[in-house]
Parts: C-alpha cells; sequence; structure tokens
C-alpha cells in the first residue's frame, strides 16, 4: 500500500486530506511541519503546503530534492498561494504537481494518482544503495549526486551487484548475467572490472566487498 505524508500546518485540512487518501486504498500520515520529517520511514509521495512553522514549503522541498535519499520520491504542492510566479517557482524546484486551495477532494485523489502513475514508471528505473544511484532507462550513474562514466560493461556489472545488494555472488554467476553464457574469457576479467569500478565509485566503492573464494557482493 503506497505511503504518503500530508504536511499541512491545518489541522481541519491535513485531516480531510489524510481520511480521503486512506479511504482511497493509501496509507497516509498527516504532519504539522517539516520538523524531523527525515527521522520517518520514506514515502511513496509528499503533499507539501508551502506556509508552514519553521521550515516553509519551498525550503522543505530543496532539501528534499537535494538529498539523494528523497531526490526521487514525487512532491504534490497544496497551498492557498495561487500566483503564477509560486507556480512556476514551486514546479522549477522539482514539484510534480500544484494544487491551489480551496480544492476538492475528487480532484486531489485523481491527481494524486497520476502522479504515482506518472512518477512510478520512472522509479522503476532507478536502483539506489546508499549514496549511489542509478537511472537505467537514462544509463546514468551518479555518486552523491555527481555523475561518474562507466563503460558498458561497468555498467551492467554495478547494475547487478545493485539489483541483488546484500546477496554473495559467485564469480560464475557475475559472468553468466553480465558477459553472457558463451563468453570465453576468463573470470579475472571480474577481478579488473571490479578493480576499475572501486576506482571510479571513489569511496563508495569500499561498498563493493570481495568474498574470499566465492566473488562479490554489494553491502555496508
Amino acid at each position: 500500500m503506497p505511503l504518503i505524508y500530508c504536511i499541512e500546518d491545518d489541522e481541519s485540512i491535513r485531516e480531510l486530506v489524510v481520511y480521503a487518501l486512506k479511504n482511497n486504498g493509501f496509507e497516509a500520515v498527516g504532519f504539522e511541519s517539516g520538523e524531523g520529517l527525515f527521522n520517518h520511514p520514506l514515502p511513496d509521495l509528499i503533499i507539501l503546503d508551502i506556509m508552514l512553522p519553521g521550515d516553509d514549503g519551498y525550503v522543505l522541498l530543496k532539501k528534499l530534492k537535494s538529498n539523494f535519499k528523497t531526490s526521487d520520491i514525487p512532491v504534490i504542492m497544496l497551498t492557498a498561494k495561487t500566483s503564477e510566479y509560486d507556480k512556476v517557482k514551486s514546479l522549477d524546484m522539482g514539484a510534480d504537481d500544484y494544487i491551489e486551495k480551496p480544492f476538492g477532494i475528487m480532484e486531489l485523489i485523481s491527481r494524486v494518482k497520476a502522479v504515482m502513475r506518472r512518477t512510478s514508471r520512472d522509479r522503476n528505473n532507478k536502483l539506489n544503495f546508499n549514496e549511489i544511484s542509478i537511472n537505467y532507462g537514462k544509463r546514468l550513474v551518479t555518486v552523491n549526486g555527481k555523475e561518474i562514466s562507466l563503460t558498458h560493461k561497468e555498467f551492467e556489472l554495478l547494475t547487478y551487484l545493485m539489483k541483488n545488494q546484500g546477496l554473495v555472488l559467485s564469480r560464475n554467476q557475475i559472468m553468466n548475467q553480465v558477459w553472457g553464457f558463451d563468453f570465453e574469457g576468463e573470470t579475472r576479467t571480474i577481478d579488473v572490472h571490479i578493480r576499475t569500478l572501486r576506482l571510479k565509485l571513489g569511496d563508495a566503492g569500499k561498498y563493493i566487498q570481495t568474498i574470499r573464494n566465492v566473488g562479490y557482493k554489494l553491502g555496508d
């Protein structure tokens, strides 16, 4: 069940949104402000007011989009600010939709579902492990938000490790999955690619662990 956070300081609106979401098949939790938000489990979507106590919606949106762990969480702004400037500013900062108050519950639910459908396709093409992120559709790898350049096989090798994070993968498994069953080279090829991959990942290369006499795994 998708988890949605509603960050709204108006209690009546917050409770209405949470109630409506729960009645439409979502798990929903309301927050009066963004304080301590990053201490909770990551949601699948955030509905965010702009005018909040403490950090306002713009500050929270910036924090969400600049943190590699939360940058791909879709955000819908729900606010009384109706100017074109506020709408454009929110969308330019990474918001996925902008709903003005007062709003209709049916429209809100419909737009939540639309954003979830649209962003779930994008998120299914992404893999994350600590500060390492892979966008498989774009064949893009970043470490702490900084893009790194990998060869085709290095990319496929890292993707295979990411998809099986925490699992010990034998050299034969890696060879078959990344190079193919008909590859006639030596398993030493894997060791060479692992070495260069670690170097390119920098400090994050430490997550690729050597399992003696077996193979490798990606883990803390």
